[in-house]
């Protein structure tokens, strides 16, 4: 037997003092409120009857409160689809460009126990081929020079200051712009870019991208810092354009050097280019975890209003595609487009619903009105026409947050490409929404009303437009120079590998779903309430662990264990003294870290543990002194940064 849902948590005596309160404020004559008092004999009575009310109501079964729910509009929310980057890596570089098209499929490896993720491309990519055009040098409080005629020399030229400075740039410029390209860079350099570390040198890649310079993400380097001849491999930002630099048009790059702030060593000598090529070798494009189905003819239609019709598979996936449906009669073919109500639809308004979580449509109903006619809220479709849905997608849930290297099987067949890889954590991916989750939605719902004026309003809110938010926290101003000021901080659904590492650049939320959710609340908020929407602080935590393992256990698995315990202990999703995921500003004691290697088997407690809490920098990998506690602000997480563990 289902438990019966308590509707109303009031009981006789809270009814009883509510009444008596209202009574001192309307009726302040009346002070004698015993239970003698006739006045609150009838109170007494008439709460006696409301509490016979509040008792038959909350007998209410719970298919009635189900049908509660949907009269306030709630609805069970569909999976979210994890998203993130694909690269298609070709078996060489290729004169002619290379088209690999939206809806292209690409999975993890099938297993004994684990069928294969599908994911498919959501944009055309085009892997256009360049060449070597152009180099130069761009000192950092200088004009850039045109140096590709040094190359044909023996000792070529420097490609930063004789002292070399921060702002300082190698320049590079390729026959054309390559946006989302993967392009390879091969120098051949002279060692003489002296003092520089040649496994961390301070450089970064950059691409013109018409607004300024954008960041490129670095595969790999074999120069050891432009001191030796090898090939860099980046992959350019979608943004990029061809530019005139020093007189010359061409897609450029630049290496940057950086300022050293960490006790890193930096060139003192620059660096000699003594010749450069460079070709495409790939390209990435955005993926999600849902596969395309396209014309899908759903039935024929039998003129009646509020007519509904099932998809084939379901759930419905979300995305920024429009998704129409095609009435096709004898008069021709007719596009619908998509409501989320038919509230302000009229007769003549080719409009009809999609219930992503069922995975059907809904056509536009009629109602009855005072005088007897027939209200439309949506053309309804004639009678023996064909009705199709254009495209959609299906798939979404938890088990497409796979980890970085994890897609790497091409299931459609594309000319010249070799091989995939996701070089990044797929995130975002979030199961459908049970019965039971919706219960505790549909009160909230009601009591906000689609407005943002309490914390809770602003997670609720943002939680129903951002399914793939995997938290939502809201964090008031705390100092006067920001009062009316609302900070929400969102974290994603990821995953991480076997032992629960996460990577700190998965955990950054995307773009487009920050957008959504400041989109959404600032419609919502109050007038003169300041809205910031951002990932949290993420305060970077390193423990050195030193245990003893227990007789006739393996120390690896030992290791293991504690290393899993650590990461699980500080996981911002399921960490935590809850498992709920740790709590934002929460303090990280040692004495937790005990705790958790208390309940691992295989550790010997009867031994001396040791555990040491570093403060570290998860950008630079720099320790500040141990700590016992480490704090945190309200607005911060802990990131567990590599920890290290030694087994006796």
């Amino acid at each position: 037997m289902l438990p019966a849902p308590n509707l109303d948590d009031r009981t006789f005596q809270g009814l009883v003092d509510e009444a008596k309160r209202l009574v001192q404020r309307r009726c302040p004559d009346w002070s004698d409120h015993n239970v003698s008092d006739p006045g609150v004999t009838l109170i007494e009575a008439f709460a006696q009857m409301v509490d016979q009310l509040i008792y038959r109501l909350n007998r209410v079964p719970d298919l009635n409160y189900v049908k509660f729910l949907e009269l306030i509009g709630v609805e069970l929310r569909p999976p979210a689809a994890a998203r993130g980057g694909v690269t298609f890596w070709l078996s060489s570089p290729q004169p002619q460009r290379v088209l690999v098209r939206a809806g292209t499929e690409v999975a993890t490896p099938r297993t004994d126990i684990h069928e294969p993720i599908v994911f498919t491309t959501t944009q055309d990519l085009e892997i256009i081929p360049c060449s070597f055009s152009r180099a130069g040098a761009a000192p950092a409080d200088g004009t850039p020079a045109d140096l590709t005629t040094a190359l044909s020399g023996k000792n070529g030229f420097p490609c930063f200051s004789e002292e070399p400075v921060p702002g300082d740039a190698l320049l590079i410029g390729l026959s054309e712009a390559v946006p989302s390209c993967a392009v390879t860079i091969r120098l051949s350099c002279s060692v003489s870019g002296v003092g520089v570390d040649p496994r961390h040198p301070p450089l970064v890649w950059e691409a013109w991208t018409g607004s300024g310079w954008s960041e490129c993400d670095l595969d790999k380097d074999d120069t050891g810092g432009l001191n030796k001849p090898g090939d860099v491999v980046i992959h350019v930002p979608p943004q990029h354009e061809t530019s005139i630099i020093a007189r010359q048009r061409a897609g450029w790059i630049r290496c940057r050097l950086l300022r050293v702030d960490d006790g890193r060593p930096t060139y003192t000598a620059s660096p000699r280019i003594l010749s450069a090529s460079a070709f495409t070798i790939g390209g990435t494009v955005p993926m999600m975890h849902a596969e395309v189905v396209r014309h899908e003819v759903l039935g024929r239609s039998d003129g009646t209003p509020g007519q509904r019709f099932a998809l084939k598979r379901h759930p419905v996936v979300l995305s920024n595609e429009p998704c129409t449906v095609e009435i096709t009669d004898d008069e021709g073919v007719e596009t619908w487009e998509p409501v989320p109500t038919f509230a302000d639809s009229t007769e003549t308004d080719r409009h009809f619903r999609l219930d992503a979580f069922a995975g059907g449509i809904q056509f536009g109903p009629a109602v009855r009105t005072a005088d007897g006619g027939l209200q439309y809220y949506g053309k309804t479709p004639p009678s023996g026409s064909s009705v199709a849905i254009s495209a959609y997608r299906t798939g979404g849930g938890r088990r497409g947050n796979v980890a970085r290297g994890q897609v790497r099987v091409l299931k459609s067949s594309v000319p010249y490409v070799a091989r995939v890889e996701n070089r990044a954590a797929a995130i975002g991916g979030a199961d459908a929404e049970t019965l039971d989750e919706a219960k505790v939605r549909g009160p909230m719902l009601l009591r906000s009303r689609g407005r943002a004026v309490t914390m809770e309003d602003f997670e609720e809110l943002a939680r129903e437009v951002a399914s793939d938010a995997a938290r939502v926290q809201c964090v008031p101003a705390t100092e006067a120079a920001d009062a009316g000021g609302i900070r929400v901080l969102v974290v994603p659904h990821v995953s991480g590998d076997a032992v629960g590492r996460i990577r700190r650049d998965d955990l950054i939320p995307p773009e487009d779903m920050l957008e959504r959710i400041t989109q959404t609340l600032d419609e919502r908020r109050l007038v003169g309430t300041r809205l910031l929407v951002a990932p949290p602080e993420y305060v970077g935590l390193t423990a050195v662990v030193d245990v003893s393992a227990r007789s006739r256990f393996d120390p690896e698995e030992v290791k293991e264990g504690v290393l899993k315990a650590l990461y699980d202990l500080l996981h911002p999703l399921t960490g935590g003294p809850d498992g709920t995921g740790w709590p934002f500003g929460r303090s990280v004691q040692s004495h937790e870290v005990h705790a958790a290697l208390a309940r691992i088997p295989g550790v010997d407690m009867a031994q001396e543990i040791s555990v040491a809490l570093f403060p570290a920098d998860p950008v630079t990998g720099r320790r500040s002194a141990p700590v016992q506690r480490l704090d945190l602000p309200a607005t911060a997480l802990v990131f567990s940064y590599e920890h290290q563990v030694r087994v006796r």
